[in-house]
């Protein structure tokens, strides 16, 4: 259980690392997906944040065990509104959705696990 809590773990936090930093230094991605989704372009630097929020947070739960599940909760409900938002406007290019959502259900998973809930 232990190593695939920390693959996992880290897996999760690199993919969500990536993902923030290509809203924070507003590449173009990101830029088309929030025109797609009909959001303004000025969401950028607050998506990008909570992003890299996340992804500390689940590194610093190798610390502090609380701080990995919140972090894993709060991708996840991240994650949903993003489905939310891909929804509302008929998106189905859900691909890259999935990915990162399977990604962050399966850190929390494996941090409820391995630590338990608190």
């Amino acid at each position: 259980m232990f190593a695939a809590y920390v693959t996992i773990t880290i897996v999760g936090s690199v993919f969500t690392a990536i993902a923030a930093g290509t809203y924070l230094i507003g590449h173009d991605y990101p830029k088309a997906q929030l025109d797609m989704k009909r959001l303004p372009h000025s969401w950028m630097p607050r998506l990008g944040t909570l992003l890299a929020a996340g992804s500390l947070g689940l590194q610093a739960g190798f610390a502090v065990p609380v701080l990995g599940n919140l972090a894993a909760a709060g991708l996840v409900l991240y994650f949903i509104g993003a489905l939310i938002a891909h929804l509302r406007v008929g998106s189905r290019q859900l691909v890259g959705w999935a990915i990162f959502f399977a990604t962050s259900v399966a850190a929390l998973v494996v941090n409820l696990g391995h630590h338990g809930p608190w």
